[in-house]
């Protein structure tokens, strides 16, 4: 007997997974994104340990970011690099 539960990658993020079975079909309710898959692959501790569930159309892994998402990553990009030079003015580059 194998224990087993089951979640959304939403609620994955941030495990480490030994082992883990993965669907990747488009969900009724909308499409799948790189985000979700990035998720959904990067929970296990490699490679070794992720099955999965059934074929998938190769052309969720070519896809580019929605615009939005784009925008996004620049903005925190952009905060980022306004902390980190705040940072180094408040304590005089030391960490």
């Amino acid at each position: 007997m194998t224990a087993v539960y089951t979640f959304m990658d939403y609620r994955s993020q941030g495990q480490m997974i030994p082992y883990i079975l993965v669907d990747i079909a488009t969900p009724p309710t909308g499409g799948l994104n790189l985000f979700n898959l990035y998720v959904a692959l990067s929970r296990s501790s490699g490679r070794s340990t992720i099955r999965l569930l059934r074929n998938f159309d190769d052309k969720l892994f070519q896809a580019s970011h929605g615009p939005e998402l784009i925008v996004e990553d620049d903005r925190l990009e952009t905060l980022n690099a306004e902390t980190k030079e705040q940072w180094e003015r408040n304590t005089g580059g030391r960490k």
